[in-house]
C-alpha cells in the first residue's frame, strides 16, 4: 500500500478536527440540559445537589474553554489544505482529482459546519 500524500492527511485531519468540534458543541448542549435539570429539581440530597451542580458547572466551563482554540486549529488546517491543493493543482494532469476534490469537499464541511455553529 503506497504511503499517503500530505493532501489526504491534511484533508483526514480536517475532518476529524469539524467531527471533534460537532462532539464539543452537543456535549456542551448536554452538560446545559443537565445542569438545569439538576437546577430545578426539588427535595432530596442538598449537599449532594449542591456538589453535583458544582461538578457539572466546572465540566461546562472546561468544554467553553476548548471550543476557541479547537476553531483555531480548524482555521490552520483548512489554511494549510487549501495551500496544498495549489500544489496539488499545479501538478496539471499529474494531479490526483480524487484527493482534490476529498479535499474540497472537507473544507465545505468545516465553512457548513461554521455557520451552522455560529
Amino acid at each position: 500500500m503506497a504511503p499517503r500524500s500530505q493532501l489526504e492527511i491534511a484533508t483526514a485531519s480536517v475532518e476529524r478536527l469539524v467531527k471533534e468540534e460537532a462532539s464539543y458543541h452537543r456535549e456542551l448542549q448536554e452538560q446545559t440540559e443537565r445542569i438545569k435539570k439538576l437546577e430545578s429539581q426539588e427535595g432530596g440530597d442538598d449537599e449532594n445537589r449542591e456538589y453535583t451542580l458544582r461538578q457539572e458547572r466546572l465540566a461546562l466551563e472546561e468544554t467553553k474553554k476548548v471550543l476557541p482554540t479547537l476553531k483555531q486549529k480548524i482555521e490552520d488546517a483548512i489554511a494549510k489544505l487549501n495551500s496544498l491543493l495549489v500544489e496539488e493543482g499545479k501538478k496539471g494532469p499529474e494531479s490526483n482529482v480524487e484527493h482534490i476534490n476529498a479535499a474540497k469537499e472537507a473544507i465545505a464541511k468545516a465553512r457548513t459546519a461554521e455557520r451552522e455553529i455560529a
